[in-house]
Parts: structure tokens; sequence; C-alpha cells
């Protein structure tokens, strides 16, 4: 996918409200490796609410380990309310590792590392 290419993606993707409608311009996308890319994704979002009452967004996905057994496999992606950007720059850093601070600039955005706790 050539730069513009990308940036004209993100800030379409941006203008989205949720993760499930940036998920779905992603499937439609015309680049065919991000399409099959969001199309393997569909259905492995989970909602989760934690002790402290925010709304997480998780990925959860199988893998076959060492064992040649499934595990499953559960990573946080994003709260609820977050804006859309985590979500995109999340998918194109798991799927195509783009840093996020390449997808935020992307946007139009400046990418600010989240505090360690």
């Amino acid at each position: 996918m050539e730069q513009q290419d990308f940036e004209t993606l993100v800030k379409a993707l941006c203008e989205k409200t949720n993760l499930p409608e940036a998920l779905e311009v992603l499937k439609a996308c015309d680049d065919t490796e991000v399409a099959e890319a969001a199309n393997a994704m569909t259905g492995q979002f989970s909602l989760a609410e934690t002790e402290s009452g925010d709304n997480r967004v998780y990925h959860v996905f199988t893998e076959t380990n060492d064992e040649g057994k499934e595990e499953e496999f559960v990573e946080h992606v994003m709260n609820v309310g977050d804006d859309v950007i985590v979500f995109v720059a999340w998918f194109f850093y798991t799927q195509f590792e783009i840093k996020n601070r390449d997808t935020y600039a992307a946007a139009g955005r400046t990418y600010k590392q989240p505090k360690r706790s």
C-alpha cells in the first residue's frame, strides 16, 4: 500500500465512531491484505468490564502451542469510549508491524506513549 493510500484509509477510519464501524471499512478495503486481515478478525472481539468499572475491548484468538494443543489468548485492544485511532493503530501494528506513531502521524495526530503503571 502506498503511503498516500495508507493516510487516506487511516483518516477515513478515524471518522468512524467505534471499532465495529472501523472494522467494516477495513473489511471493504481495496487492499486485499488489509481486507483479508480484517475479515479474519471478525467475531474475535469481546467486551468485558473490569473491577474498576471500565469496559474494555479484547481480541480473543487461539493458537496452537508447541504440544499441538489449541490455546486461547486474550489481548486488550482499547477501552470503550476511546478514540477509534487506538484500534486503528493496534490493527496496523498487530497485522502489518506499522508503528503506532506512524499510524497516528498518517491521521495527523501525535502519538503519546502510554505511561507504565
